[in-house]
């Protein structure tokens, strides 16, 4: 795969020769992207500014190195220093949590999909910088709009950086054996497929643990493909549902044809297991493709993988979201303009499209004219991550988003929901009721505020 910076930006950005391998740069790429002539918000720096930015950890190695390298000329071009840490995502959520309850810490923290609207009224407005984003490269995705704006306006608490899918990943001629040319979009279909890939050895495994990605992803796409939600349009608490109990009967007839251990996996178990050829069928963002690709003791297993939206089952379109990677600043920092400016530069152009284009479709992006960059021109393979920011689907859907929404998402409720009734350690009908009962807790938690 090309990407769209040349071997001399990347080498100027201080990539090292091992990333400029991985981000398999072009020796000639010219930019396509297009960017209106939008003048800047004033954004005059702090005096002796400093700025410590927290994120999750990078699943691609060239996403740290570009990301890095780009902050690296932030400094370099206003002198303000930026100390980036990179944490688990199992552990991103905790350490937001700390920084708002102590009011110490980064000044800028990226957590997931909607964190900011959980922590909404310690962060710093952030519209001044998302409007000229948006007006400069083509305006905002659906996704990057759900996340980044306080519900019902159009205030911006979150700087959305881009979005990772979990689309199937299958092994081709695994699914030939068993009858399929590829994965069937209805329930029933999915069961036949499963139960005739755990026959052949090689059965289906998604995660059912407390993953922050993988989890949360397998759960929103069972309920959404049932018609299922958390929440009706005015933000009601709606999983308590028939259609809910219909898709916990689901899960309960597809978790015995899973690989065993599931319920553990978390947010790297998955891309171990398809990896050493336990499984046929799961999951995953693109990372795993192209881990395997790059290592030619299973780039063998990468040509025979194929990747395909989530199956519709009763939805009118793959219900499958992204999580986002979404920029909050906190209120405590003493820089907040620093904070600001050195967001919006690692959104401009010359900064975001090499790592973009870095990250090999793992990242998609948040505003419509990166859709042009050089990494959706290369592998057909990795064509299909180029809109996930376009998903009318998020994290608490089909409600207004809120700081109780993402207690719950952060609260693995729907996961546990699903693995409960999947282990069989309760009944869909009690599993649904237990998951309103801790919803409608975080809802008059909100209302009493």
């Amino acid at each position: 795969m090309r990407n769209d910076i040349t071997r001399r930006d990347a080498l100027a950005l201080g990539l090292s020769a091992t990333a400029l391998a991985a981000t398999g740069v072009a020796a000639h790429a010219q930019s396509t992207i297009k960017a209106a002539d939008v003048p800047a918000p004033k954004l005059p720096i702090e005096k002796g500014a400093s700025l410590r930015m927290l994120r999750p950890v990078r699943f691609v190695q060239a996403d740290e190195d570009v990301f890095r390298a780009n902050a690296a000329k932030f400094t370099k071009e206003t002198g303000v220093e930026v100390k980036v840490d990179f944490v688990g995502w199992e552990d991103i959520n905790q350490q937001t949590a700390v920084t708002s309850n102590s009011g110490a810490g980064p000044d800028i923290i990226i957590g997931f999909s909607d964190a900011p609207h959980i922590y909404v009224d310690k962060l710093i407005e952030l519209t001044d910088v998302a409007d000229y984003l948006g007006k400069k490269y083509g305006g905002w995705q659906n996704l990057a709009k759900a996340y980044g704006k306080k519900a019902k306006s159009d205030t911006w608490i979150g700087l959305p950086f881009g979005a990772t899918a979990g689309p199937l990943i299958y092994r081709k001629s695994i699914l030939k054996s068993v009858g399929f040319d590829k994965a069937p979009e209805d329930h029933a279909g999915l069961l036949d497929l499963c139960k005739k890939l755990q026959k052949a050895g090689k059965p289906a495994g998604f995660a059912l643990g407390n993953a922050v990605g993988d989890g949360n992803g397998f759960a929103d796409w069972m309920m959404w493909s049932h018609n299922a939600s958390l929440l009706d349009e005015e933000g009601n608490v709606t999983i308590n549902s028939k259609e809910t109990i219909a898709a916990l009967n689901y899960v309960k007839e597809l978790y015995p044809t899973f690989i065993p251990g599931t319920p553990s996996w978390n947010d790297v178990s998955n891309n171990r297991a398809y990896s050493s050829q336990e499984i046929g069928l799961t999951a995953n963002g693109v990372s795993l493709y192209f881990s395997l690709k790059n290592d030619p003791a299973t780039a063998a297993i990468a040509e025979d993988s194929e990747h395909q939206l989530l199956p519709k089952g009763l939805a009118p379109i793959s219900p499958m979201s992204g999580l986002t990677l979404n920029a909050m600043v906190f209120k405590p920092s003493q820089y907040p303009n620093a904070a600001k400016a050195f967001l919006q530069f690692m959104l401009e152009k010359d900064q975001y499209e090499p790592w973009l284009n870095a990250n090999s479709g793992y990242w998609s992006q948040p505003l419509a004219a990166y859709a042009d960059a050089a990494v959706w021109k290369g592998d057909p393979k990795v064509a299909i991550f180029k809109n996930t920011m376009n998903s009318t689907y998020y994290a608490g859907y089909k409600g207004p988003i809120s700081t109780a929404t993402g207690a719950v998402r952060a609260d693995y409720v729907t996961v546990q929901m699903f693995a409960s009734v999947a282990t069989g350690a309760a009944t869909p009908e009690a599993a649904a009721a237990e998951a309103e009962q801790r919803c409608k807790r975080y809802f008059r938690r909100q209302a009493a505020k």
